[in-house]
């Protein structure tokens, strides 16, 4: 017999607490289990800026896409260096081409009809964001027309993001890749 009282090799005696402690650590870690199952692999994965109505998504990628090649045959690679005297004049000129094409696709977007309640109500918001980034692009513009080559400066979120990324989150959970904003102002 050993001190506890029990024959040598004979299992320990359980006590309530301890077959509770077990049950309880047991219940715990399959809750926490199924929680992470549910989580990864059964959680429905809508994106919280997806429009229902999928029509109005592929009419705006199109109206999009147009502006995309468009905006492609305003390229200037040159250097401000190499574009001489009045490189940056010329470069304002192009800025505001493409934001006046960026304008003007915005306004037939805003004209398409959105059939869904949740679309209606945050295509407005999205639009919204488009106009204050073409309202930065304009801003950029004046600055190179006033001799000034500083860097592309545009609004942030209240989350500190550029607006530019909230703008092309949408546009990717929408399956509408061209209506991001370009990143021709970038350096």
């Amino acid at each position: 017999m050993t001190r506890s009282g029990t024959a040598q090799g004979a299992a320990p005696r359980r006590t309530p607490w301890a077959v509770a402690k077990v049950a309880l650590v047991s219940v715990l870690v399959t809750a926490m289990l199924a929680m992470w199952i549910y989580a990864f692999f059964l959680a429905p994965r809508e994106a919280r800026n997806r429009v229902g109505d999928r029509g109005w998504a592929a009419r705006a990628e199109q109206r999009c896409m147009v502006e995309v090649v468009r905006r492609a045959s305003l390229a200037d690679y040159r250097s401000i260096e190499d574009a001489g005297e009045d490189a940056l004049l010329r470069r304002a000129d192009i800025v505001d081409e493409a934001t006046d094409g960026l304008a003007a696709m915005l306004s037939d977007i805003a004209a398409l009809q959105v059939e869904d309640a949740k679309g209606a109500a945050i295509v407005p918001l999205w639009l919204a964001d488009w106009r204050r980034h073409i309202e930065d692009r304009r801003a950029y513009s004046a600055a190179l027309r006033a001799g000034r080559n500083d860097a592309f400066g545009e609004t942030r979120t209240d989350e500190g993001l550029p607006l530019s990324e909230k703008i092309a989150t949408f546009a990717q959970e929408n399956e509408m890749p061209s209506c991001r904003p370009p990143r021709d102002l970038s350096v």
